[in-house]
């Protein structure tokens, strides 16, 4: 079983963006591990905006046989820009991807 929790692609540029992070090798890696038998679970973007908009992933086709939503509460993000402020319109869910 291999867990990856990756640099969330949507806000990938604004908390790392001095790395330099490839989905689409991360993707390949799994497809790999898949290949071999090997379970894996992806945590990812999901939600913003207490749900109103989904994240726009590129997620390949057939790659994970599961899709979950995990109800993960305010924003990361959102709590050090606008510390202080009320997040009630900042609930997250991120989005869990399983191959099995």
């Amino acid at each position: 079983m291999v867990y990856c929790d990756p640099p969330y692609a949507d806000s990938q540029a604004i908390l790392y963006g001095a790395q330099n992070f490839s989905l689409a090798r991360l993707f390949a890696s799994i497809a790999e591990c898949k290949t071999r038998g090997v379970y894996v679970a992806l945590s990812l973007d999901g939600t913003k905006y207490s749900g109103e908009r989904v994240c726009d992933v590129p997620i390949p086709a057939g790659l994970f046989a599961r899709e979950a939503f995990v109800d993960v509460g305010r924003s990361m993000l959102k709590r050090f820009q606008m510390e202080g402020f009320s997040l009630e319109d900042h609930e997250v869910r991120d989005r869990l991807l399983l191959t099995y």
